[in-house]
């Protein structure tokens, strides 16, 4: 096929896929329910970054204007990202799911905040959403729809997908903290646990 289309194509909904498991982890208040989400994240990611290795590698050892050359020169854009989650992402989710694991026994046992919180770490969610976001150019350009070639839209189309990535990075952020701040101990009740003092 001429069009490096039906390769991106897969990898792009794999990594929005991806990226919408990932922002639904900490909204789930059950163990067993994260447990699951979890491995399934695990799957889509790591599919995610086999298919993704698959075309920059043969893009690197292929020669010329081949599709395989144009598929991986669309992807250099997410390699940074990509990289992240190979290093970050993958084994924090490897965490998430055995950590829910430990308390996924009983089908209601309640997620401690502590999970929760960890399921909202930035570094779980924002890398998957910003490789997501940056395989959707390579997207529409392979189709046919080079929406970014004309005059006076590259720089406005970066300025908003950075002030959009700086935005999912905030809010990721901020969920996080407030999870962790209820996994904390209460201070009254750590007080009252370790005794009184002795002079």
């Amino acid at each position: 096929m001429e069009s490096p289309l039906a390769t991106l194509l897969p990898i792009t909904v794999l990594w929005l896929a991806a990226g919408v498991v990932a922002d639904g982890l900490p909204r789930l208040d059950r163990a067993r329910a994260l447990r699951r989400r979890a491995g399934h994240l695990l799957v889509l990611t790591l599919m995610g970054l086999t298919l993704t290795a698959a075309v920059l590698a043969a893009g690197l050892f292929s020669a010329g204007n081949t599709p395989a050359d144009r598929a991986a020169a669309a992807l250099n854009l997410a390699g940074l990202p990509t990289l992240v989650v190979a290093v970050c992402t993958v084994r924090r989710v490897r965490r998430l799911w055995a950590g829910a694991g430990a308390f996924a026994a009983a089908p209601e046992t309640p997620a401690p905040h502590g999970l929760r919180a960890a399921a909202a770490h930035p570094l779980i969610g924002l890398p998957l959403q910003v490789t997501g976001v940056l395989t959707v150019p390579a997207v529409i350009a392979a189709s046919g729809a080079d929406l970014f070639a004309a005059p006076g839209v590259t720089g406005p189309a970066i300025t908003v997908g950075a002030l959009g990535i700086l935005a999912i990075g905030v809010r990721h952020a901020l969920r996080h903290n407030r999870l962790a701040e209820r996994a904390q101990p209460d201070p009254a009740t750590s007080a009252r646990a370790a005794g009184p003092l002795h002079v």
